[in-house]
């Protein structure tokens, strides 16, 4: 049987926060439901935090009070206690925490210097583990920032060492602004897989500069073998200038079955979902592969 890896589309929230179409639940249900519908079973499909602040998630608690039953692995942004209490009560399965390898990107972020953030991720992941409820933690800007430029990688190592020993069941290494390349990710997940073991670890690329795939071949060669992607491509960050949309899901798991990995993925639903959000946003959501997808489907060859 092939090898597995397990694509996190992030489009729901990481794809749709930053769009100038402000979509509804219904929309937003809809958009997931056709991910599912591709086959998609870790999603990302909103975050608790302030309407006034990201008015694109609003009513995230009634997204989730929404989602289908069965075999799916749902999750949400917080951004601190409070959304964590929401989260908590709304019934999701697992909920996400965020916190910047530098100093400046968290307080521009959530507002918070980076002790404060860390000893509110340590809190989280505590009353995580006393509530039986999942919690991940992301490193942003892990290889660099858009005010503080180029990341130590011995900043990250134990930043991910410090919120793997606070409970963390894992980290996802994020690359805010796509600024990293391939040789560069090699580097830092080699020796993050070295030193904490591939299966506590994940990456979430964006394609600022085309790289996105490259990125996450280099991480595959690595050893990861869950990636965060975004339908069509969309996304990008409100307080990170320059971070553009994430890697294309489409893309991501074209390259993935052509190397011969499984990611459970139908290519040709994929695709409509693409058209779904691109219709309901108005927005570019067309990944590089769609195209040629799309004539094999033409074919009859997907």
């Amino acid at each position: 049987m092939a090898e597995k890896i397990i694509i996190n589309d992030v489009g729901p929230r990481d794809g749709l926060q930053n769009q100038t179409v402000i979509l509804e639940p219904q929309q937003r249900l809809a958009l997931i439901n056709a991910l599912i519908d591709a086959g998609v079973k870790h999603i990302e499909v909103g975050s608790f935090v302030s309407p006034v602040a990201v008015p694109a998630m609003r009513g995230t608690d009634l997204v989730v009070a929404a989602l289908p039953k069965g075999d799916y692995h749902f999750s949400a942004l917080i951004p601190n206690l409070k959304g964590y209490e929401l989260a908590k009560e709304s019934g999701i399965d697992t909920v996400s925490i965020v916190i910047a390898a530098s100093n400046s990107m968290n307080e521009q972020n959530i507002r918070m210097t980076n002790a404060q953030v860390l000893s509110f991720a340590k809190d989280v992941l505590g009353r995580g583990q006393a509530d039986n409820f999942t919690t991940l933690a992301c490193i942003a800007t892990a290889w660099e920032c858009p005010f503080e430029g180029l990341i130590p990688e011995k900043t990250v190592i134990d930043l991910c060492g410090e919120l793997l020993a606070a409970g963390a069941p894992e980290v996802v290494l994020a690359d805010t602004i796509g600024a990293a390349s391939p040789a560069q990710v090699k580097s830092l997940i080699s020796k993050l897989v070295a030193e904490f073991g591939a299966q506590r670890l994940s990456c979430h690329f964006h394609d600022t500069r085309g790289m996105g795939v490259a990125n996450v071949f280099a991480a595959v060669e690595c050893g990861i073998r869950k990636f965060d992607s975004s339908i069509g491509g969309l996304g990008g960050c409100p307080f990170a200038p320059g971070a553009s949309g994430n890697v294309a899901t489409e893309d991501v798991v074209l390259m993935l079955n052509q190397m011969g990995f499984e990611t459970g993925i139908d290519l040709a639903k994929l695709v409509l979902a693409a058209d779904l959000v691109a219709e309901q946003t108005g927005a570019n959501a067309t990944a590089n592969s769609a195209r040629w997808i799309k004539r094999q489907v033409e074919k009859g060859l997907l």
